[in-house]
This record gives C-alpha cells, structure tokens and sequence, in this order.
C-alpha cells in the first residue's frame, strides 16, 4: 500500500517549550488514527517559527515559511489546527492561510496548482463558541487553493459560553460528537488521499 505523509500545522499561540495545547491534544487523537492507518506525520507548533506577513512562498530575511512549506508540498495531507479567539480562527492560523496562499500559483508538472492532489481538513478547539465558523473559512480557502476537501473534514470541541475549561481540563474527547468527528474525518482524509494519490486530477481544464 501506497504511504501516505500528513503534516498538521497547529495555529495555537503556546509554543512547544509552554504549557500543553488544547489545540494539540485534539489533533493527537487524530494522529493516533494515523498511527494504525500507517500514516507518516508531523506536527508543526507554528508559534515555535518566525513566519513573515505576506503572501509569498519565501519572504526572505529570516523568514522560517519556507521551511514549512517544504513540509507542505512533501505531504498527501494537510490539518490547520486552531484554537477560538473572540468566534474567530487564531491569527496564526490566517497567517498560515495568507502564507499558503502565496504558494498557490506554483504548479506541478501538469500545470496545476501544487495543491492539487493533496486533502485537507481542521481541527478547532475553544471554551467559546465560533468553532464552525472557524472551519467553514479554514476548508473554504484551502479548497480553493486547490486542495480536495472530503465529507466531515472538521473536527471540534467547545466548551459553555464564557470562561470554563478547556479541552484537556474538561477531557473533551468524552464528547460523543467529538469522538465521532475526530474518526470520520482521519478516516476521510486517509481514504481520500489514497484515493488521489492512485488516480490524480487530470489536467484537463485545471491548469493555472
């Protein structure tokens, strides 16, 4: 069986020499499903990077994008996981869309879009509300970007409006819905990405 590599890119403001993610911890249970499925993995604290504003793939003069965008394009799938701030995505996580973005226009040998090919999907976390809105502007950007989003690719947990525990705390993954969600979509992502990776978009009328 073809192997498959996913990166998840965690957006949460901690970075990995601080306390425990939430953000992290939701992602974890979807990479354990990666772990039995024989998927290769990596997960990416972007607090820990000095990441430049812009859309550009490299905006020089130190900037550490690039290093992660190799990440990117070496991958079959990508997760941007992120907390909730105020109902909306961390600004890291619209960094990391803006600096995607900055990649779309390079194209594989077909003439499509590096994206092409790949899936994705997110993960949100919060002791507030706004957790679909938040994945709702994720998956719609990284569509279209070019990247294949399949059926149920979010994944959350909130918890009761005003402040509260957070998902470790509250040991959110007890959550029936939660649990669900977080199966459903590492095993849309795996079969998806299998799926593309034997049979590739062809590049009739999806080249840039």
């Amino acid at each position: 069986m073809t192997e498959l590599k996913a990166v998840i890119l965690n957006a949460s403001f901690k970075t990995s020499d601080e306390e425990p993610s939430n953000t992290e911890a939701l992602s974890n249970e979807l990479t354990e499903i990666f772990n039995k499925k024989g998927v290769v993995h990596e997960t990416i604290r972007l607090a820990d990077y000095s990441i430049k504003f812009g859309v550009s793939d490299d905006l020089g003069g130190g900037d550490e994008w690039p290093k992660i965008f190799e990440k990117i394009k070496e991958a079959d799938i990508l997760v941007l996981a992120t907390p909730v701030w105020a109902g909306e995505k961390s600004s890291l996580a619209k960094l990391a869309i803006e600096r995607i973005n900055g990649g779309a226009t390079i194209t594989n040998e077909k003439g499509q879009s590096i994206y092409y090919n790949k899936v994705a999907g997110t993960v949100v976390t919060g002791n507030e509300d706004g957790a679909k809105k938040a994945a709702g502007s994720i998956l719609f950007s990284l569509s279209h970007f070019g990247f294949n989003i399949p059926p149920n690719a979010d994944a959350y947990w909130v918890g009761e409006a005003g402040p509260g525990p957070s998902y470790i705390e509250a040991n959110g993954i007890e959550n029936d819905f939660t649990r669900s969600n977080i199966t459903m979509e590492a095993y849309n992502l795996i079969h998806l990405a299998r799926i593309l990776k034997q049979n590739p978009i062809p590049a009739e009328g999806n080249v840039m």
